[in-house]
């Protein structure tokens, strides 16, 4: 049965934070806030706690796990970012979009899109996210938490812990934040490609 720890989502309490980031370190699985909804994470080395991750979503091995980092200087170490990409992702940042670039070798192969070599990232703007991040001191692999048959992320920690409470180790109750996933944008080739509309404006995009 998981843990339910409630977290300010102005003013984290960093005794909890500290709590959260030991069960990332020992293996755990958990669900924290962003600021598009609700997300799963683990460690990013855990392949027990990824494909923990692939039988709660029911995702196939093509899926790109999204790395979500504390800010745009743990980019180069794990995408290969031109100073276009570079520059489209900092005017994008902290936000809600999550980006699809070419992985490095730093990037276990697992967690790579197998076929083409991807791998997503983002920088949220949420207050509990980035203070988990900063205490963590890498990147936490994620994936935003929408269920086998359904279109938008889970939103109410409560209803969260009554549906997954067995198959996670910890929920972060952070409050509402918002029922629309990222927007997903492919930065791998010559022109940003939006590969799903989310909570981000594209409006840049289409003009």
């Amino acid at each position: 049965m998981s843990q339910f720890l409630q977290i300010h989502p102005e003013n984290p309490q960093q005794r909890l934070i500290d709590k959260a980031v030991a069960i990332i370190r020992d293996g755990g699985v958990i669900v924290y806030p962003t600021d598009s909804g609700y997300a799963l994470g683990c460690h990013i080395g855990d392949k027990a706690a990824m494909e923990r991750i692939r039988t709660i979503r029911q995702l196939g091995d093509r899926h790109n796990f999204t790395l979500v980092c504390q800010d745009l200087s743990e980019l180069a170490l794990y995408a290969k970012v031109d100073n276009s990409a570079y520059r489209f992702i900092k005017n994008h940042t902290p936000g809600p979009y999550t980006f699809i670039l070419k992985a490095t070798k730093e990037v276990p192969r697992r967690l790579q899109n197998p076929r083409r070599k991807t791998i997503g990232l983002r920088v949220p703007e949420n207050h509990i996210a980035m203070t988990l991040l900063r205490t963590l001191g890498e990147p936490l692999m994620s994936s935003t938490l929408i269920l086998p048959g359904e279109d938008m992320p889970m939103t109410d920690p409560y209803d969260i812990r009554e549906t997954l409470e067995h198959s996670l180790d910890l929920i972060i109750d952070g409050g509402y934040c918002g029922i629309e996933p990222t927007t997903v944008v492919d930065l791998t080739g010559d022109v940003p490609e939006v590969t799903r509309q989310g909570l981000g404006s594209i409006e840049e995009l289409e003009a």
